[in-house]
């Protein structure tokens, strides 16, 4: 009688998952081909049926930040001193877009993804860290066409300089995916319930961008609306914008304070995200 043990061959073992909190980084590696799927999925849907493609990405930056150029600093006459209004205004929008763009995308993961979760098992976790992964390239699209402008300012003449914080700007957009993928995460579980959160999460974008020091300084709201500049200073969003417009400007400054407590509170979203996440896959298909 051949009494050999082979439990140890199976190549996956599906079990009950008992534990609270899992980020299960072993098995998104073993299914890191599907990832990649998933992330050139993601890339090639968003240039089907369009006539423009990938130009869409450009258009949008610019076409904000020359609104946004007319408004306040033409219009309100916000001053953003020897840097140019347009591109003081493109470095904060290329910054904020790629956070929108993964928290928008993450969060109807469950709605979106539903016919697929129902028929076969995989980490949850690929899709929305796709989306993340993905919303890099059309961040990079956004950032050449900066670096264009920039260039085309400098050769003009205008006093424009880098320094040495450029070297810590891709650790600045890591925290900010990490973040989007946070919060996308927690709005997508609460969307399989309430629905009433999808409606919201537009206007909800639109209200924290002017809260996020996208389009002025954060210095300038703290001087002419004292009594409402707790709403950016609470706000680990304008942290983040501000200090890539010092990275990419060198104008404003990094405050080593404010970027601490946004990296606490990026773990700490991302984290519960995460838990609520990972509980809502085990039922959601009843809801969605």
């Amino acid at each position: 009688m051949n009494t050999t043990d082979n439990s140890n061959d199976w190549l996956f073992e599906i079990t009950p998952k008992n534990k609270f909190f899992s980020l299960n980084l072993n098995e998104v590696w073993q299914y890191r081909d599907l990832l990649l799927l998933f992330v050139k999925r993601d890339i090639i849907t968003a240039y089907k049926q369009t006539v423009l493609g990938p130009l869409w990405y450009l258009i949008q930056p610019l076409f904000t930040s020359i609104t946004f150029t007319i408004i306040f600093n033409s219009v309100a006459g916000i001053d953003t001193g020897t840097v140019p209004p347009f591109l003081f205004n493109l470095a904060g929008i290329t910054v904020w877009n790629y956070f929108t763009a993964c928290l928008t995308g993450t969060s109807d993961t469950f709605k979106a993804n539903a016919a697929i979760f129902g028929k076969v098992y995989f980490p949850r976790i690929i899709t929305p860290l796709s989306v993340v992964i993905s919303n890099l390239i059309k961040f990079g699209i956004q950032l050449f066409i900066f670096v264009v402008f920039y260039l085309f300012y400098y050769i003009k003449g205008t006093a424009l300089s880098l320094n040495s914080t450029i070297l810590f700007f891709p650790f600045l957009v890591m925290l900010m995916g990490i973040l989007g993928l946070g919060l996308g995460m927690l709005i997508s579980s609460l969307v399989t319930k309430y629905r009433d959160f999808s409606y919201l999460l537009g206007f909800g974008i639109q209200l924290l961008m002017y809260l996020s020091a996208v389009m002025y300084p954060m210095e300038l709201i703290k001087q002419k609306l004292p009594q409402y500049g707790w709403l950016v200073q609470y706000n680990p969003l304008a942290y983040l914008i501000e200090t890539g417009r010092y990275m990419l400007l060198d104008v404003g400054e990094i405050s080593v304070l404010g970027l601490c407590y946004t990296f606490g509170v990026t773990l700490t979203v991302f984290f519960i995200g995460l838990l609520i996440f990972n509980k809502t896959e085990k039922s959601f298909i009843d809801t969605v």
